[in-house]
């Protein structure tokens, strides 16, 4: 299954989910959804069971459509006003600015809560059931995607050292991430050694996949980025651009990369060449 198959099986299982009922919520959840995006986490998920020569079954789909509503809820959340206040999203007018500010805060509500009832839905074992809602749950939780949005927001106009901002992303970011390396490993059945390599890997390219957001935001354009460049830096927010420069930033994306890759070539029974295509995308383009 190609890339542009997996993101169509993902966007077929999310709309399903929403189909039964038709009204202003889910006009709101759908319009988002709808939106685009790389679907970047379901094809990570995706990519790690191919190295593992595992499917990506209707099952799989479940759980990177699960990934996605939270994903897509971080989003709609924050581009709220009193969040980041931005006005588009991926090139369209984001939730708040077209459905109203309430709307969005449900929407981003149902798409949080959700990914659970999905998740109860597949077929796998009760216990992997059970470690996959654990997992993303603390990934989504102030352990990790809300945990890190609160760093954030409450550390504006200060000046970070690099560890806290380190701790920031690894929690805001980089918890998202880590979990399609270590559902596919929990859904591939592999040992917990296994499953710790690829939490780590995860954690690599989680903080390389925010280094190159920060650079691209302050190098992109508004039709590159599909919402307002140059944000962060308007805000004073602490990131790895500010922090270190921007030609440090790329060096410490490059190392992140490698680590990630070297890691990755250590893994056993693995194939690495779909994961290293994913990968890839995160290389700034010269």
């Amino acid at each position: 299954m190609n890339n542009q198959a997996i993101k169509e099986k993902i966007d077929d299982c999310l709309l399903a989910f929403y189909s039964g009922t038709k009204n202003i919520l889910t006009e709101s959840i759908t319009y988002s959804i709808k939106s685009g995006g790389k679907r970047f986490r379901p094809l990570l998920l995706a990519s790690v069971l191919a190295g593992f020569d595992k499917p990506f079954t209707e099952e799989a789909i479940k759980v990177a459509a699960a990934l996605e509503m939270i994903h897509t809820s971080s989003l709609i959340h924050d581009d709220l006003p009193s969040m980041d206040n931005d006005d588009f999203r991926r090139g369209v007018l984001t939730n708040h600015k077209r459905f109203g500010e309430a709307n969005a805060i449900l929407a981003g509500d149902a798409l949080l809560l959700d990914p659970f009832n999905l998740l109860s839905q597949t077929a796998f074992s009760a216990k992997i059931i059970v470690r996959l809602v654990q997992e993303l749950s603390k990934a989504s939780g102030f352990c990790g995607m809300v945990g890190g949005q609160s760093i954030d927001i409450n550390s504006e106009n200060q000046a970070l050292a690099y560890e806290a901002l380190r701790e920031l992303h690894a929690k805001k970011t980089g918890a998202m991430i880590v979990f399609p390396f270590v559902a596919a490993g929990i859904i591939a059945e592999q040992s917990e050694e296994t499953i710790n390599q690829l939490r780590k890997i995860g954690e690599n390219i989680g903080l390389a996949f925010q280094i190159h957001d920060d650079i691209i935001d302050v190098t992109s354009s508004f039709q590159a980025l599909g919402k307002t460049p140059k944000k962060d830096l308007a805000e004073n927010k602490a990131t790895y651009v500010t922090l270190l420069g921007l030609d440090q930033a790329k060096l410490l994306l490059s190392e992140e990369i490698a680590q990630a890759n070297l890691s990755i070539n250590q893994l056993k029974d693995f194939n690495h060449r779909q994961l290293a295509e994913i990968i890839e995308q995160l290389m700034l383009k010269e």
